[in-house]
């Protein structure tokens, strides 16, 4: 059993304040095939400590630099494409072909994007008298999920990372060892120390302690209704800026005329496509009262 143990912060590999390991499980085989720690308040607050320190100095980097850091980054990820991919498939199921086709180069695509973007992004725009500048907003704490893990790390991690903030991961615990590559990566591209720190952790005890933190001045979270209540409440107090994004299965719904065989096809396969763990997978349809066109062909 592979065996990951420790957390990323302040650009180190450090043991957990207090030792706590969950065993993460092959869905496919229902079976434990890796181990890593679970985070207390002690770890969250070394790793958001660590943060706050280091975002006075990554703020004020150039877009250059920080362009360059997404561009090795990007490089890092297409170097262990494979790697990553059998361990996105090993911790949430998702078929090898769509591992490597889908999954990976998803993530990959967030990287490479944001750089583009950045080195061609206005932070200053003049209006009248007027002049505006966009500026990084502090420390970001991101909760993840588990369906498209290497996606909706990535998708946080770099516009933070090219706005010039610093941040606090907390992955799917069902879903960390992707993650954990990704760290790896980071870490080797050679981010600041402090600029990108991770902590395992269950969601209902890591989850709050980062909402709630008044160092950490945005929040993000995918992830259920429930969870985003619990953000949303606990960040309350700090009145720190919260984005959620609270998925749900999307309704396939079929209309007068369609091609009944058609579409039920699609929607079959659409479901099916990451082991119906994708937020728009169509798992409900709604179908007219009255009959439809190619009702015969799959009656």
């Amino acid at each position: 059993m592979k065996e990951y143990l420790q957390f990323y912060i302040n650009g180190e590999w450090v043991d957990p304040v207090t030792p706590r390991t969950l065993d993460v499980e092959n869905p496919a085989t229902e079976e434990p095939f890796a181990r890593i720690s679970l985070g207390s308040e002690a770890d969250v607050d070394k790793a958001v400590a660590a943060a706050k320190a280091a975002f006075p100095a990554f703020s004020q980097t150039s877009v250059e630099y920080r362009a360059d850091l997404l561009d090795k980054i990007t490089a890092g990820i297409a170097a262990r494409t494979g790697e990553i991919a059998e361990a996105i498939s090993s911790e949430m199921g998702a078929p090898m072909w769509l591992a490597n086709a889908a999954q990976v180069p998803a993530g990959m695509g967030h990287m490479a994007t944001m750089s583009q973007i950045l080195r061609n992004y206005e932070f200053e725009e003049q209006r009248g008298t007027t002049l505006l500048r966009k500026e990084p907003i502090g420390v970001c704490g991101f909760i993840t999920p588990w369906n498209w893990p290497l996606n909706q790390i990535t998708c946080k991690v770099a516009p933070a990372i090219a706005a010039g903030c610093t941040m606090v991961l907390k992955p799917s615990e069902f879903a960390p060892l992707s993650a954990q590559i990704l760290a790896e990566i980071i870490d080797e591209a050679g981010l600041p120390a402090g600029v990108f720190n991770m902590v395992h952790g269950d969601g209902a005890q890591v989850g709050p302690l980062l909402s709630s933190d008044p160092r950490i001045d945005v929040v993000s979270l995918t992830g259920s209704t429930r969870a985003g209540e619990s953000v949303s409440r606990e960040a309350a107090a700090t009145i720190k800026r919260v984005s959620l994004e609270l998925g749900g299965k999307s309704a396939n719904i079929l209309l007068p005329g369609c091609d009944l065989q058609k579409a039920v096809t699609h929607g079959v396969r659409a479901m099916m496509n990451n082991t119906s763990q994708s937020c728009h997978a169509p798992s409900r349809r709604l179908v007219p009262a009255g009959p439809l066109a190619g009702a015969q062909a799959i009656a």
